[in-house]
């Protein structure tokens, strides 16, 4: 099939999954259509293994808005979905590009659309396809646009058809239509303007040879200087760190105990202070590593010495991670702690990250191109895992269990509380939870607008 074809087919499938429905089960039905078109639309040049890995990642995230339905899982299937599009055009583009590459494609689609000779065929070699457009779909097109204009100009026009009732919303279907050719064109036949091809080589992981050169990055600094700068400036920043974790430590584990809402406050900040304590670390290994020290001779102590801060860091990341355990251990789990544990484990592999560009002398990008990856595979495990239903299932078994909280504030936990309910022989929390506005909703649903997770309650 050609491009064209691409484009009106699942424009089409998407107004039948569409029209007259609740976004559920539709949205996961034309990730799969989407996903599934791309694999045999890929030359078998692009279906590289990140491009597998994609395709089995939008067949995944696409299953699991059907069954959740939520954001996260949108979040997946539309992120898997444009790296696959994207990937499947160009196997080496950085992953960096595609939000520039999907903004541009946003603002010049219309113009594109009126390119026609770009993604429409230049000659038409079919007969019945010529007679098809040339005797139906034009007059058609031209008979719908005159006809509200008449309509809306003369009322006795408009009265000749009032007998005619088509159970159709005419508004509706225009914007499933327009809605379907918008997502579709921009993903079939999405354009990388020049500049963002020329991008591309400066995202690149290593060094070229010019960057092997070494000079001073400032004209005021020479580069004896600098080297030292940086050597003082590490030096002073791990004993700065050594007693910060040492009062950090102090502070967490062995002051006396608060109440858990003062408890969970001061959690929080320090978790805070961490992160933002291992991105400003990270920041000031890229300013002294940014170019030719990841190749001087002379640098050696201040390799050691960064390399040394990045341990402490990671010491620092280990530290929050067993408070927030102990936490968890005394007050239950909540969406935001382990929350706090995606934050910590990114963080953490942030500071490897950074360790591998200074040992395998990588240029500052790498981190970039490395950790949106990871961000993307966060998004990915978010979407996939009932978080809500491991959150009650773990905290049912506590004496203090909060269950109006459960209810109300937690997501896709109904399955647990059942099982709650079963084990306390309590037949009316079974039937409030069953009539939950939710779950009533979900059942009272289109077969297209279900979210399959609320038709598995029993």
């Amino acid at each position: 099939m050609k491009t064209h074809h691409y484009i009106f087919l699942t424009t089409l499938l998407f107004v039948i999954v569409f029209y007259d429905q609740n976004v559920g089960l539709n949205l996961g039905i034309i990730g799969i259509i989407y996903a599934v078109l791309t694999l045999f639309r890929t030359p078998k040049r692009n279906r590289t293994k990140t491009f597998i890995f994609l395709f089995i990642a939008s067949i995944l995230s696409s299953i699991a808005f059907a069954w959740y339905g939520d954001f996260p899982s949108f979040s997946a299937v539309a992120t898997s979905l444009l790296l696959l599009g994207y990937r499947s055009r160009n196997r080496r583009m950085k992953i960096l590009l595609l939000v520039p590459v999907f903004v541009t494609n946003c603002f010049t689609e219309f113009f594109r659309i009126l390119n026609f000779d770009a993604w429409l065929p230049k000659r038409n070699v079919s007969g019945l396809w010529q007679k098809m457009l040339a005797f139906v779909i034009i007059p058609l097109i031209l008979i719908s646009v005159f006809f509200g204009i008449y309509s809306a100009g003369s009322d006795h026009f408009a009265s000749l058809f009032t007998n005619i009732e088509l159970d159709l919303n005419f508004w509706q279907l225009l914007a499933m239509i327009f809605l379907g050719f918008f997502i579709a064109f921009n993903y079939w036949n999405f354009a990388v303007e020049r500049f963002i091809y020329k991008s591309n080589r400066l995202l690149d992981n290593n060094f070229g040879e010019r960057d092997k050169v070494q000079k001073a990055t400032y004209s005021f600094l020479d580069l004896d200087a600098e080297r030292m700068s940086g050597v003082v400036s590490l030096f002073a920043l791990n004993i700065l760190l050594v007693f910060f974790i040492i009062t950090y430590n102090y502070e967490q584990f062995y002051e006396s105990v608060k109440n858990p809402v003062k408890l969970s406050e001061e959690t929080h900040e320090r978790v805070n202070a961490v992160i933002m304590s291992i991105i400003m670390s990270i920041v000031v290994i890229m300013f002294y590593f940014k170019s030719s020290f990841n190749f001087d001779p002379k640098a050696g102590l201040m390799k050691i010495l960064a390399k040394i801060w990045i341990f402490l860091n990671a010491v620092l990341i280990i530290s929050a991670m067993i408070k927030n355990t102990e936490y968890i251990i005394n007050y239950g789990f909540t969406y935001k702690r382990l929350g706090v544990y995606a934050f910590l484990i990114l963080a953490l592999i942030g500071l490897l990250t950074t360790f591998i560009k200074i040992q395998k002398q990588k240029r500052n990008i790498f981190l970039f191109n490395t950790m949106t990856w990871y961000i993307y595979g966060v998004i990915l495990v978010c979407s996939y895992i009932n978080w809500g239903g491991i959150i009650t299932s773990e905290n049912m078994k506590r004496k203090d269990f909060a269950l109006n909280y459960h209810k109300t504030q937690i997501n896709f936990s109904e399955k647990q509380l059942l099982k709650y309910a079963e084990e306390k022989n309590n037949n009316e929390l079974k039937s409030e939870i069953l009539n939950l506005e939710r779950v009533k909703f979900q059942h009272n649903e289109k077969f297209l607008s279900k979210v399959l997770y609320y038709q598995s309650l029993k």
